[in-house]
């Protein structure tokens, strides 16, 4: 193990390539344990008036952003010596919750989803804890990122293709089935994590160091970013709301849009939004200057942004297929918003020097994003029964984009004062009041 880790150390390209498979493999495996559920309908179920399948996935929610909220202190302090126990620990947990949700009758199995979705919004964290602070972490984060994008696509063509050829199990015990299908391949993965090695001293010097937070380093970082910070969860939070939905609820859009659809087209859409976002994505690795970089990230967000928004608009007037505004409006959402997870808090720690890592940034985002995404689901219910699914998706995307502009705009102001520079974008709006 030791010639292996040396090696990885001695290649750059062998080490951005096991480590972007490593990081891909084991979140690709880590959606076996999370999403098939959702590829199931649960037709003519309810439950308190409900829609049985949005009870299920509110439940499962809840545990994931519970779970969110316990990886702000979890992930932020967490060891490197203990990932790897803890990363197995988890999905067993999940996989045991799943198969009492294929054991107990409805509606008690309900609350395995929810203790299934509890220990696995910590995974994330833990994988991602493996690559930050390179100066390639926005590559290496691309493997882990892309897995995010094509996952759920891919594991709702492999449900349904088991439907079709082993007719007999029930879209209660399918989520166990394709767990434990998926379990080998997973702690794979995980042993390839395991052999990564450290960052280098050069990594170090160009990304700052990466250490487990102290209260008092939490507190630190908040008091002089706070509002830059609370600004980007904000943005985030309501990008993820929009992703969570469109993806829980993907299979009910395309039955409303083009009920003739090929089952494969779950995993088309995702496969060319990845390789565009890989791309574009990948590419902000070549800017070592951080300053440069953090700019340019987020002008690919705002481009993200006006993408999707502008795909719905597109699609209400008719413009364009339905495909293509499946396409366009998740490669718009995933362009905005896997930059965050993977580059944003990168380049701001290495810019501020902060004691910091990016874990403790990126759950406090998902805690209140998963927030979000159970009060869209709740509102849907209550106040949107009879409210089509696409069409929620659509007024959403409205909302989202001009929000999130705005927002992008209060970022950038931000940090354009504390870096005191002049950014390319505050500079342009300065330059255009003037006259």
């Amino acid at each position: 193990m030791n010639a292996l880790t040396r090696k990885l150390e001695s290649s750059r390209f062998l080490f951005i390539a096991w480590s972007m498979v490593a990081a891909f493999g084991a979140y690709f495996c880590v959606y076996a344990f999370r999403k098939p559920f959702n590829a199931g309908t649960y037709a003519g179920m309810e439950w308190l008036g409900m829609n049985y399948k949005a009870v299920l996935i509110i439940a499962q929610v809840l545990g994931y952003m519970l779970s969110k909220f316990m990886g702000i202190k979890v992930i932020s302090e967490l060891a490197a010596s203990r990932r790897i126990v803890l990363i197995v620990s988890l999905i067993l947990i999940a996989e045991i919750s799943l198969l009492g949700f294929g054991l107990v009758s409805s509606p008690y199995n309900i609350i395995f989803l929810f203790f299934n979705g509890l220990p696995l919004g910590m995974v994330w964290g833990i994988v991602f804890s493996c690559l930050e602070g390179r100066r390639f972490t926005e590559t290496l984060g691309m493997g882990l990122s892309i897995s995010l994008i094509v996952s759920s696509g891919i594991l709702k063509t492999i449900y349904l293709f088991i439907v079709r050829i082993v007719p007999g199990i029930s879209e209660f015990w399918m989520p166990a089935f394709i767990g434990a299908l998926f379990l080998p391949l997973f702690l794979f993965f995980v042993w390839m994590l395991s052999r990564i090695p450290p960052p280098s001293e050069t990594d170090k010097l160009l990304r700052v160091e990466r250490l487990p937070m102290s209260n008092a380093d939490k507190k630190q970082v908040m008091k002089n970013l706070g509002w830059g910070i609370g600004s980007m969860v904000v943005l985030y939070s309501l990008l993820a709301t929009l992703r969570d939905f469109r993806d829980n609820f993907s299979v009910e859009i395309w039955d409303e849009i083009q009920p003739s659809r090929d089952i494969a087209v779950f995993s088309q859409t995702e496969l060319v939004t990845g390789v565009v976002v890989i791309v574009l994505v990948g590419s902000l690795s070549f800017f070592r200057n951080n300053i440069k970089g953090f700019w340019l990230t987020l002008q690919l967000m705002g481009f993200g942004i006006l993408l999707s928004g502008g795909a719905s608009l597109l699609f209400q007037n008719k413009l364009i297929e339905p495909y293509w505004w499946m396409l366009l409006l998740g490669m718009g959402l995933f362009l905005a918003y896997i930059p965050i997870q993977v580059a944003v808090f990168e380049r701001i720690i290495a810019l501020f020097k902060l004691k910091a890592n990016a874990g403790f940034f990126i759950y406090i985002c998902d805690s209140i994003g998963y927030l979000g995404s159970v009060g869209l689901l709740l509102y849907k219910q209550f106040f949107m029964r009879d409210l089509q699914w696409s069409r929620v998706l659509l007024n959403f995307s409205y909302f989202t984009t001009i929000l999130c502009f705005v927002l992008l705009f209060v970022i950038s102001f931000f940090f354009n004062r504390k870096l005191g520079i002049q950014s390319p974008i505050a500079k342009k709006i300065q330059d255009f009041s003037i006259y």
